[in-house]
């Protein structure tokens, strides 16, 4: 009787629900933890072990580090053919992440624990970070500067650090060239071609035109032969060191110091260094391109194109939502039309993303971006202009998945003003247009927010209709930048979520990637979290600012 009143009275059921959203709560940090430590400790610089493994009766020398753990039973491994002594029921397994994958083949092993002996961690072992090839491990044995030997022992150490630091900055010099300047100059030999065409295609294409678009092409053309000299001597001072290392079989590697990245002695670090040395890291894989099909460097343009889109989709999307509903309930007649339109945006929230990309490569790129081409860019065919997927059709596909949240959110808010406030308003000799604009959508503001942030919440991690309208694996050069008009609708973008699918399921080398995809979906989530955070906080202050009006 008792237990029935309890339940009459609704405790229960106030208990119940505290304990489902703490069970939530629970969940979503335990996924959160799992993403940020599996993440963020791929930047730790990881002690780089030394140890004799017996491979049956071969004694060999593995160096790497301990990448990961399993206990198996020695009944099942002895079916698969590995030998087991008889007295062991269980066997550890280690994954060992060798590295060296221009020498051994292959970046990871498996081996036995009971066959480990010997295991240290030498002060002398260096871990390398290359451009290409993945990590690299082994003792350094001498310097070379033009093929000539120039330091060796401990003093090769010193050396590399500094040669390695001068090559980056050479790299860097590179890029900047490549990216910035030679790629402007491309962009007007680009321009002038059209132009050329354009006036081909009206028959305007006379001797002096000519003679005009080549003295503009002959400087373009200078400004590239002398970028062209200085990247040839940026390229020979890149390559002119190179790095003699033994590696675990004994044999000697040579490296050319251009194709290092970083060069650390892990097991020489002490917690301050390596603490120096995670933050570099983090910030690389933030600040920089990535490289080796997306499985080593940063994400960068990812974060950018992200980001970029989100915003676009959020200018799109808002006022046309908002408009929306303002005609949906304050000048549209309530009849059987009205509301069905009212059906029909609630279903279109509900209907897959993937539908929407269809949509969006259908009606966006092909009809409409293939006319915008015919008309307006006659000079480009058949190449494509806005005939192929990009970040306006992106931006304007997720706005138009995403637009019944904002509708169904604005309209909410508009049903909660009192009526009384806008009639006062029209009584004072306000107009309609007057008292929509000064009351009502002031005071509508934090429910048009809370449609505006969960529609980037649902935006920023879609990926299947991106990957037709306009995401690509990677992006030789940003969407934004120096050259006019500097926001370039047409072009591809990455973005964050694709990227995580991209290193995670296309990738070549799956298991080195696979951190990569923890750390690139934890930068995700911080990246939605801090577009959502910002939008509620702005919907906070304008909640304060017309509560007076509310009450």
């Amino acid at each position: 009787m008792k237990v029935r009143e309890y339940f009459k009275s609704g405790d229960a059921w106030v208990w119940l629900n505290a304990g489902a959203v703490a069970i939530s709560l629970i969940m979503v940090a335990g996924i959160l933890g799992l993403i940020a430590v599996r993440g963020l400790g791929h930047f730790w610089p990881a002690n780089v072990m030394q140890a004799q493994y017996n491979d049956n009766g071969t004694m060999q020398t593995v160096i790497g580090e301990i990448y990961d753990e399993k206990i198996d039973t020695a009944q099942r491994l002895r079916e698969s053919g590995v030998t087991i002594p008889e007295s062991m029921k269980t066997v550890t397994r280690y994954s060992i992440k060798q590295g060296n994958r221009d020498v051994t083949g292959q970046d990871f092993r498996w081996v036995l624990g009971h066959n480990f002996t010997q295991r240290q961690y030498p002060a002398d072992i260096v871990a390398l970070e290359r451009y290409e090839w993945g990590d690299f491990y082994g003792r350094l044995k001498s310097i070379k500067e033009n093929g000539t030997v120039v330091a060796d022992g401990e003093k090769a150490w010193s050396e590399l650090q500094q040669r390695v630091a001068r090559s980056n900055d050479f790299h860097h010099q590179i890029s900047v060239i490549e990216k910035g300047e030679i790629g402007r100059i491309n962009y007007q030999l680009e321009k002038l071609r059209l132009k050329e065409r354009k006036l081909e295609l009206s028959g305007q294409l006379n001797d002096s035109a000519r003679a005009e678009l080549a003295k503009l092409q002959d400087v373009q053309h200078k400004k590239y032969e002398a970028l062209k000299g200085k990247l040839e001597q940026l390229h020979q001072a890149v390559n002119r060191d190179s790095a003699i290392f033994i590696v675990a079989d004994g044999s000697e590697k040579e490296l050319s110091v251009g194709k290092i990245v970083t060069a650390q002695r892990p097991n020489d670090m002490n917690v301050g260094e390596k603490l120096v040395a995670y933050g570099h890291n983090v910030w690389s894989f933030l600040s920089d391109d990535p490289r080796e099909a997306n499985t080593e460097g940063g994400v960068f343009p990812a974060i950018f194109g992200t980001v970029m889109m989100v915003f676009m989709m959020t200018i799109i999307a808002t006022p046309l939502g908002v408009i929306a509903a303002i005609y949906l309930r304050e000048y549209a007649s309530q009849g059987i039309i009205t509301q069905t339109v009212r059906i029909a945006v609630n279903n279109l929230a509900g209907v897959p993303s993937i539908v929407y990309g269809v949509f969006g490569l259908g009606f966006f790129v092909y009809f409409v971006g293939g006319n915008i081409d015919k008309i307006f860019y006659p000079e480009s065919s058949p190449a494509p202009v806005f005939g192929t997927p990009g970040l306006l059709w992106a931006a304007l596909t997720l706005a138009l998945m995403t637009l019944p949240v904002v509708i169904v959110s604005t309209e909410e808010g508009l049903s909660r003003i009192p009526r009384s406030l806008k009639e006062g308003s029209l009584a004072l000799g306000a107009t309609k247009a007057e008292t929509l604009w000064r009351v009502i959508l002031p005071m509508a503001t934090p429910s048009i927010m809370t449609g505006m942030i969960l529609a980037i919440a649902r935006a920023a991690g879609e990926v299947a209709p991106l990957m037709l309208v306009g995401v690509v694996k990677l992006a030789p050069t940003l969407p934004l930048d120096l050259n006019a008009p500097f926001i370039h609708l047409d072009q591809k973008f990455m973005h964050l979520g694709f990227h995580i699918y991209d290193v995670g399921f296309q990738s070549p080398n799956v298991e080195a990637a696979r951190p990569l995809v923890y750390a690139t979906a934890f930068l995700l989530v911080l990246v939605v979290a801090t577009l959502n955070l910002s939008a509620v906080a702005l919907r906070n202050s304008l909640r304060e600012k017309y509560k007076s009006l509310e009450s």
